[in-house]
C-alpha cells in the first residue's frame, strides 16, 4: 500500500479486522500482541494495528524476505538531517550515524551493511524524488520506503546577505565563494539541477575548494567565513543563524529492508517520531512539513 492508495481506508484496523485480514483467529491475535510479535498502538483502551505496518509485517513473513546470514549493523546511513539526527539521540535508539550522502546510503544498504538509508534524490526527468529504479533498489525484493518529512531546500547566506544574493541568478554576477556537497549527496544533484533549470552553467561558479560532507558542515563554512552562500536545508540555516532564500521544496525518506523495519530499535525511532515532543521540534528548526510521516512510499 502506498500513499496513493484509496485514502477512504481507515489507517487504523480494529483487532476483529485484523483478524479478518491476516485469516485468523482473535485469539491469536492477542497471543502475536502479547508476545510483541505483531505493530499495535492502543487508543482509550483499544487495540489498533496501523493499516501500512500490518500490511509490511505480512511481507515480511514471505519467503521471499529471508534475513541476512549476518546481523544488519545498527548504522543509518545516507544523507544527513539534522531533525532526524537529533531524534535518533533522543529517541534513545542506538543506531550510529554514518551519513556521507544519499548515493553511499543505497550502496550500504544493498550490501547490508547499514539497517536503514536516509534518502532525498531528485530525478531530473522527472522532479520526483527517491525513485527504488532511479536509485538501483528495485532489484531489492523486500526494500521498502517510509516517508520522513517534506524539507525545504535554498540558498543559506552570511548574516546581514552583505553580497546583496537574491536567488542563484546573482552567484555568477557577484563572484561569490559557493560551499557545495559532495557528489554522492542529494542536495548536489539538486543544486544542479536547480543550476540547469535556470540556464546557470555550474563552470562559472566560485566553487570552495573541498566540499562539505553535511548540512552543518556546509553551514559551518559559510559562518566561518570560508564561502559566502551554499545550498542546504532552512534548518540548518536557522541553526547556524544564517540568512535563507527557499528555492525548493523536496521528500526526505527512509529506506530499508521489511524485515528491519520491525527490529526494536527502528521502531523506538519510528515511535518516537510520531510524538507531539518531535513535532515541536520540527516546528522550531524550521522547513519540516510533517503531515505525511510515516507513509509508505515503495513497498516491493
Amino acid at each position: 500500500m502506498t500513499r496513493n492508495d484509496d485514502q477512504r481506508l481507515s489507517p487504523y484496523l480494529t483487532t476483529a479486522e485484523v483478524a479478518a485480514h491476516l485469516r485468523m483467529k482473535e485469539r491469536k491475535v492477542y497471543d502475536l500482541v502479547r508476545q510483541g510479535l505483531i505493530p499495535c498502538t492502543r487508543a482509550t483502551g483499544k487495540l489498533l494495528f496501523p493499516r501500512d505496518s500490518i500490511d509490511l509485517w505480512v511481507m515480511s513473513h514471505l519467503k521471499g524476505d529471508q534475513a541476512p546470514r549476518d546481523p544488519i549493523p545498527p548504522v543509518l546511513a545516507g544523507s544527513h538531517d539534522p531533525l532526524l539526527d537529533w531524534a535518533v539521540r533522543e529517541a534513545g535508539c542506538d543506531l550510529a550515524f554514518l551519513c556521507n550522502g544519499s548515493g553511499d546510503g543505497v550502496q550500504r544498504l544493498l550490501r547490508d551493511e547499514a539497517m536503514i538509508a536516509g534518502l532525498h534524490v531528485i530525478d531530473p526527468g522527472t522532479g520526483a524524488y527517491n525513485s527504488p529504479e532511479q536509485l538501483g533498489l528495485a532489484a531489492m525484493r523486500d526494500v521498502v520506503i517510509i516517508h520522513w518529512a517534506r524539507r525545504s531546500q535554498g540558498l543559506l547566506l552570511q548574516p546581514g546577505n552583505p553580497a546583496g544574493i537574491h536567488g542563484l541568478e546573482d552567484l555568477p554576477s557577484t563572484g561569490v565563494r559557493v560551499a557545495h556537497r559532495q557528489r554522492a549527496a542529494g542536495t548536489d544533484t539538486l543544486f544542479h539541477w536547480l543550476l540547469e533549470q535556470r540556464g546557470i552553467d555550474a563552470a562559472v561558479l566560485r566553487f570552495t575548494p573541498h566540499p562539505s560532507l553535511s548540512e552543518d558542515d556546509l553551514a559551518l563554512s559559510i559562518r566561518e567565513g570560508e564561502a559566502d552562500a551554499g545550498l542546504a536545508v532552512e534548518a540548518a540555516a536557522r541553526r547556524h543563524g544564517l540568512d535563507f532564500i527557499p528555492l525548493h521544496e523536496e521528500s526526505f525518506d527512509l529506506a530499508m529492508r521489511r524485515r528491519v523495519y520491525f527490529e526494536p530499535r527502528v521502531q523506538r525511532l519510528l515511535a518516537f517520531a510520531h510524538s507531539d515532543r518531535l513535532r515541536s521540534r520540527a516546528e522550531a528548526m524550521g522547513g519540516y512539513d510533517m503531515a505525511e510521516f510515516g507513509s509508505v512510499v515503495y513497498n516491493a
